[in-house]
This record gives C-alpha cells, sequence and structure tokens, in this order.
C-alpha cells in the first residue's frame, strides 16, 4: 500500500498541467500592518492594525474603542493620507478628534440620520453599510472606520456575511484599514483581527473632569497572525489615556 506521501505526489504529477502543486500550502507572507500610535496596542498586535483587511474593535460604551480607533486615523491622517468615518449613530464629535491629532481636512465624516423621527435603527444600519460599501469599493482611503458602536449586537448580527465578504475583498484591493467598531464582532470570520477592548478605572480632577482613563485591550482573534520575532507577547495590556483637552491645554 503506498505511502501517503508516495500517494501525494502521484495525484500532484497526474494534476501538474491543470492544476500546478494541487496540495502544496501557499506561502505564507508577512502581512502588512500600520501603527495605531499606542505603543502597547501596538505591541500586542505585532505591530499594529492590517492594511488591506478588516479590524474589529469591540467594547460598551466608554471601553475606549473610539480612542483607539482615533489614534489610528490620527496617524493616518498625520503622514498625509486621507481617511473616512462612516457614523451610523450621529455620534461623532469632530473638535474631540482634533484635540486627539486627527488632522480634519484628511478627514471625510459621513453622518447617517433617520429619514424622519423615529425612523428604525436598521434604517441608519443600513446607510451605515451602503456609505461603507461605496467609500472602500471607491478606493483613495488609507483607513475608514464603520462605527456602528450605537447599533444593538442583535442588529449587527443581522448583517449579511455575504456583505462582510464584499468588504473584505474590496479593502484587500483597494489597500484600506477598514475598522469596524461595535459592541459585539460583526464580521466574524472575515475579520482579520478583532480587538476586544474594556473600561478599567478613570482619574477625577476638581471632582467634575474625568481624566487618566486606563483602559484593558485584548486580541480576540488574528486570522493571519504575524510571525513572532521576540517574546511572545501576553493576550492582553493596558493602556493610559490622557482627555484630548488636557493634551490640549498642557501642549
Amino acid at each position: 500500500m503506498p505511502s501517503a506521501t508516495a500517494l501525494r505526489l502521484q495525484i500532484e504529477h497526474t494534476l501538474e498541467n491543470r492544476f500546478p502543486a494541487a496540495l502544496s500550502p501557499v506561502p505564507r507572507t508577512i502581512r502588512e500592518v500600520a501603527a495605531t500610535g499606542i505603543a502597547e496596542v501596538d505591541r500586542l498586535l505585532d505591530g499594529g492594525l492590517p492594511v488591506g483587511a478588516i479590524s474589529e474593535i469591540t467594547g460598551l460604551e466608554s471601553s475606549g474603542r473610539t480612542s483607539l480607533a482615533l489614534a489610528f486615523v490620527a496617524g493616518r491622517t498625520q503622514e498625509g493620507r486621507v481617511c473616512a468615518w462612516v457614523d451610523a449613530g450621529d455620534s461623532f464629535d469632530p473638535e474631540s478628534a482634533a484635540a486627539s491629532g486627527v488632522r480634519l481636512k484628511q478627514l471625510l465624516w459621513v453622518r447617517c440620520r433617520g429619514v424622519e423621527s423615529g425612523a428604525k435603527p436598521w434604517a441608519r444600519l443600513d446607510q451605515a453599510l451602503r456609505a461603507a460599501d461605496l467609500l472602500v469599493q471607491a478606493g483613495g482611503f488609507a483607513a475608514l472606520v464603520l462605527d456602528l458602536g450605537s447599533v444593538a449586537p442583535e442588529q449587527g448580527c443581522r448583517i449579511p456575511l455575504a456583505t462582510w465578504f464584499r468588504f473584505r475583498q474590496a479593502a484587500d484591493r483597494t489597500r484600506c484599514s477598514l475598522l469596524v467598531l461595535g459592541q459585539a464582532p460583526f464580521a466574524q470570520s472575515s475579520a482579520a483581527v478583532v480587538v476586544e477592548c474594556a473600561a478599567l478605572l478613570s482619574r477625577a480632577e476638581a471632582g467634575t473632569v474625568l481624566n487618566g482613563f486606563t483602559y484593558e485591550v485584548r486580541s480576540g482573534r488574528q486570522r493571519q497572525p504575524a510571525p513572532i520575532t521576540g517574546p511572545r507577547m501576553p493576550p492582553a495590556s493596558t493602556w493610559t489615556a490622557t482627555s484630548p483637552w488636557e493634551r490640549e491645554r498642557s501642549a
């Protein structure tokens, strides 16, 4: 009885004219990443968030997911690159973004609003998905943030898998870093990286101003992890962010 190796070689020899190396694995390549600007997060993710792929940043309100996305977009815009922010909940604050280092002239802000008062949540979600589809397919954006933080998990889970697959293909083709912010992961297997955020503590100043937020960041999944070139990092890390207004005052 032929061995498994001999059988494999026989099959490949038979199929080599039509399917070269039919059973040979595709060589692994080092993925391209872009730094988030937060040293602790970059170490956790082996350099940063992937380019040309979907990254999900999940967590509850005030968990640090928006601060992490703003830090990433700030770095991209400061490099002179154009980014986009699709805001499903119409909650994006340009002043806070500018104080966090985002160059607003390099940022396209898409605000999703209900057609009429009392519009169903799915209406805004549908607007956000359509806008994100147009932008990621068009290309030219170094980063595109699809902010679904205000979308209930049961609504986000209704997004068809075909939509995420389409986004993944377009992001790869246009070399766009697509960041999806949500209370839970929605893209499933189409996401290359899932980052889970949680708030740990904050410091109050004068009894009324909150500052010095400390967050926990955990790598939930990496579909294609980068090669390990140094000591393996722990599955979670913490980072402290001062208020953008405090940074502006002390500058």
